[in-house]
């Protein structure tokens, strides 16, 4: 690539409308930019990237036994009505008419039609096992998109599945798409843990995530220093010590708290320690009404909600509600004298004497006890936090942020009993096929990868995912010798496959290192007045130092360099 007759560009200016690094430094270099809210374009630069992490994906895929499809993105939408899906999507999917009112989504996920595609070859428990992917587009309505590439509407997954006879088969299947999913994230160099998560929409038996480590992640993982407990947060159990309670319990009373709306409002204003008080949260559940009580510390984990009940849909109850319910203003629900059901988390059992709202605007009660109100529910239903019990051996739990950029599903026969994907077995009966999904997202890996290389600068891309491996700078576009050198090296270089970027724009050196840091290109050659004494400047993007090198030893340097991977 000559920068002088392609296409290229960086921005100057700050971008104000990204909120993450990988989001800014990705449109300043010109790799990307924003259509619409969650929708983007990727230039020739930003493509390049792309499809060199998907030529790892692939490899990795292939060599796992894996064959490659290619499945529409238009999708009928009676494939989600089967699964139930079409609800438990609901208005994250998008949906569209043809001219004959046939309706049809912008797939979001490919589990129906990869079963429907199986049904072509599965017949006999003869036909099994086998796992097909594809490396496609999937269309979300996201509420919010967000963080650049990492929250999108319109985003590249690459998603496969596998079809065995039965779950020891697909345990054989699933550690096969494991080992390849390490052996992917280790080759793109990612610092990444895996994770016990929630199967969410996808359903089935188990599901694990592929967590890049990274402060502007969405996810907390939980993980234990002493031993190998890892969890996204969402499921992460609370290890609860039932710690003998000898307080004498005492007499109900309504005290004026006027103002006092938050736990940090109340405390404050009564004087005692956050300890004494149990916060009580109304929330809607596919359509009815409960009363929520954690510690007053502590956040209530809806999708632990979520799987007591089986629930679609967990959501705070709006203002309106909550006082319709409480008969008070926001800030003021209590347990007792409500008429919906109670849920309270077992870290409640042991606590006498506390302090809740008094569903009166306030007003709170203090001194309540488990003997003062009817509880429907005691379950674990709060959020896990740092220094809470490993579940697994009791020491210390820490917290850390992740990006999610890849998953792995044991689907079992979720799909297969919805859809009818049987086979026939050896005993002449007919069987469901069990599944297993595993997914990868192209553009959260390029996200993750910059929040995780780079410097004030920009980006520093790992070697085998840059777009260019080597980049020549010339200072002085006039100076016929110093073009023909570069013209030369950046020939020869490519000829023997390095990928090299030549920059011979009329600009000044200073523009050219910026641009050149801002992209992250790993090797940066430098052709200026120094070729009199027959010297070229070499400068890897990860360090602060260059060297000289002699022109006729500039490929064995570079070729060196890349085979002994000094740059990674």
């Amino acid at each position: 690539m000559k920068l002088s007759k392609d296409f290229f560009y960086t921005i100057k200016e700050n971008i104000a409308d990204e909120d993450s690094i990988s989001g800014k430094f990705l449109v300043k270099s010109g790799m990307i930019k924003k259509v619409s809210n969650g929708i983007y374009l990727k230039t020739s630069l930003g493509l390049k990237v792309i499809k060199n992490v998907e030529k790892i994906i692939r490899k990795n895929m292939n060599m796992a036994g894996a064959n490659e499809v290619s499945m529409p993105a238009l999708l009928p939408i009676e494939l989600f009505e089967k699964t139930g899906r079409k609800t438990a999507f609901g208005q994250s999917m998008f949906e569209l008419n043809d001219r004959y009112n046939r309706k049809y989504a912008l797939g979001p996920t490919h589990e129906e039609m990869f079963v429907d595609i199986a049904m072509n070859k599965v017949k006999s428990y003869r036909d099994l096992p086998f796992t097909i992917y594809q490396i496609g587009n999937k269309y979300r309505d996201e509420i919010r998109p967000r963080l650049g590439l990492i929250r999108t509407r319109e985003f590249t997954m690459k998603d496969a599945y596998s079809f065995d006879k039965d779950e020891q088969g697909l345990d054989e299947s699933y550690n096969k798409m494991f080992k390849a999913y390490n052996n992917i994230f280790n080759e793109l160099g990612i610092d990444y843990t895996v994770v016990k998560s929630d199967t969410g929409a996808m359903g089935g038996l188990l599901s694990e995530e592929f967590q890049a480590i990274t402060d502007i992640g969405e996810d907390t993982i939980v993980f234990c220093n002493n031993c190998d407990y890892s969890s996204n947060i969402e499921i992460c159990k609370c290890k609860h010590i039932d710690n003998i309670n000898n307080e004498k319990k005492e007499q109900i009373k309504k005290i004026y708290t006027p103002n006092s709306r938050t736990i940090n409002e109340v405390t404050n204003y009564l004087n005692l320690p956050i300890s004494k008080f149990v916060k009580t949260m109304i929330y809607q559940i596919d359509g009815k009404f409960y009363a929520c009580m954690v510690e007053a510390d502590r956040e209530i984990n809806e999708t632990k909600l979520a799987k007591i009940f089986n629930a679609i849909n967990v959501e705070l109850a709006n203002d309106e509600d909550v006082q319709k319910i409480t008969n008070a203003e926001v800030g003021y629900a209590g347990p007792i004298g409500l008429k919906i059901p109670i849920i309270m988390d077992t870290e409640i059992k042991n606590k006498k004497n506390f302090i809740v709202g008094a569903n009166e605007t306030n007003y709170h009660l203090k001194n309540v006890n488990l003997t003062d109100f009817d509880t429907y529910i005691i379950e674990d239903i709060k959020k896990v936090k740092e220094g809470d019990l490993c579940p697994k051996c009791g020491e210390r739990l820490a917290l850390k942020k992740g990006i999610e950029v890849g998953n792995t599903f044991k689907l079992g026969t979720k799909y297969s009993e919805s859809l009818g994907l049987n086979y026939l077995g050896s005993d002449n009966k007919n069987h469901p096929v069990v599944m297993g999904c595993y997914g990868i997202g192209v553009e959260r890996i390029i996200s993750a990868i910059v929040e995780q290389n780079h410097d004030k600068n920009g980006i520093i891309w790992p070697i085998n995912i840059a777009p260019y491996k080597v980049s020549i700078i010339v200072i002085n576009m006039k100076d016929k010798k110093q073009i023909n050198i570069a013209e030369k090296i950046y020939n020869n270089l490519n000829k023997i496959g390095i990928d090299t970027l030549l920059d011979d724009r009329n600009e000044r050196p200073g523009v050219k290192f910026n641009d050149m840091d801002l992209i992250g290109i790993p090797i940066r050659l430098t052709i200026g007045k120094k070729i009199e004494e027959n010297i070229i400047e070499i400068k890897l993007r990860k360090e602060n130092q260059s060297k000289e090198c002699k022109i006729e030893n500039i490929l064995k340097e570079i070729e060196y360099i890349l085979n002994n991977k000094i740059c990674e």
